[in-house]
């Protein structure tokens, strides 16, 4: 056969991690890589987290999956605890980011039809997002890359510019549900919305009886020290997806809303075989145990402060590669003169060092937020020396 076994959907490269220590990658032949990736800001404890593996651990042991059919103390317990400390009055739990925003969209278009509003489908969602790879949430985005080989589009989304109220405005008709955003995107370039812009859409939604649909699946759960970026701009989204990093690694994510918004999902409108199972339920209570420690929120603002800080100051050494930076927290992007993928390689492959390239040429850094002083420290080192013997590449 020619066909790999694993399904050749990823450029894989060829660092082949083992094991994890705190906030390094081990490879099968023993190189040490220091992880300012986390999965794609999912390992937000790190890799050996001692109160996450304990918790997924002890409920291995003891049950880890049943029926939704069933009742689920634990489910209860990690819903309360997330309509505690965020806006919304209830949560469905999914597996991972996309699932969470299918739910979200469905949320969305519920509210409406479910008051015989059956001309209100379309949301409204801008330029450079990403929202996930199934059919709905590339039809979500506008990249064409993301298209390609899989059209028809569903319907239901149009496109407006990030950033952009009059944009979102001139978007809007008699079918319009709601807005779908990330209020700082992430594969698109850590690129956060204004302020202007969040509470315009906000004002939009109030006055036309709109969905705010907020996906935070990568700047949510502490990544930017609030536990979710909303709590940042003063607004309240009607339904937000969440994911990533609020397993800490285990595959989680939630759609929460208010009871407004969630009217329409009512018995037999949605569901999911392994959504809220016991297990992942234990790895998101000691994920929230950890972020919502006293000081933990306020030490990740800090810290991405002190590297924010050293970045800028940084990157004026190399005024050839580097434009600026930009993010909130541990959710940063150092935007690039060049393309970024290749010297995110050269990090990779000559310095040890595990980031992830974006759109809009953009370097994400994205540690696991349990990082201290030496894996800062460490990042600079090694990022200085990859900046210094870094080639541009010809045309």
């Amino acid at each position: 056969m020619s066909i790999s076994p694993l399904m050749p959907v990823y450029p894989r490269c060829g660092v082949r991690p083992v094991r994890g220590e705190h906030c390094h990658l081990i490879d099968e032949d023993g190189t040490r890589y220091l992880d300012f990736a986390s999965g794609i800001a999912v390992n937000a404890l790190g890799h050996s987290h001692e109160g996450l593996i304990g918790a997924i651990k002890q409920q291995a042991e003891t049950l880890m999956h049943v029926s939704n059919l069933y009742g689920s103390p634990q489910g209860e317990a990690l819903a309360q605890r997330l309509v505690d400390n965020t806006f919304a009055d209830t949560v469905f739990f999914t597996n991972s980011g996309a699932e969470a925003v299918e739910c979200a969209i469905k949320a969305a278009r519920a509210y409406h039809q479910s008051a015989g509003n059956d001309e209100k489908f379309e949301l409204i969602t801008f330029a450079n997002a990403f929202h996930g790879r199934t059919m709905a949430t590339i039809s979500a985005s506008n990249q064409d890359k993301m298209h390609k080989g899989f059209m028809p589009l569903l319907p239901g989304f149009k496109y407006a510019e990030f950033d952009s109220l009059e944009s979102a405005k001139a978007q809007m008709g008699p079918n319009t549900a709601g807005f779908l955003v990330e209020p700082i995107q992430g594969e698109g370039g850590i690129r956060p919305a204004s302020d202007e812009f969040i509470r315009g859409l906000r004002q939009l939604a109030d006055e036309n009886d709109l969905m705010l649909v907020f996906d935070e699946v990568q700047c949510g759960v502490a990544r930017t020290g609030a536990l979710y970026a909303y709590e940042l701009y003063g607004v309240e989204p009607d339904i937000l997806a969440t994911a990533k990093g609020i397993g800490g690694g285990f595959p989680l994510g939630a759609c929460i809303a208010t009871e407004k918004a969630a009217r329409g999902m009512t018995f037999g409108t949605h569901g999911s075989t392994y959504g809220g199972n016991p297990l992942a339920m234990a790895a998101g209570m000691a994920v929230l145990d950890a972020v919502l420690e006293e000081g933990f929120l306020a030490d990740v603002t800090e810290k991405g402060e002190r590297i924010r800080s050293r970045l800028e100051q940084f990157i004026g050494n190399y005024p050839d590669l580097f434009e600026l930076v930009r993010g909130k927290g541990l959710m940063l992007g150092l935007k690039m003169k060049v393309e970024s993928r290749p010297f995110f390689v050269h990090l990779r492959d000559n310095h040890q060092l595990l980031t992830v390239a974006a759109g809009d040429n953009t370097l994400r850094v994205l540690p696991p937020l349990v990082i201290g002083d030496a894996e800062i420290d460490e990042f600079f080192d090694k990022l200085s020396a990859g900046a210094a013997d870094y080639t541009i590449p010809e045309g």
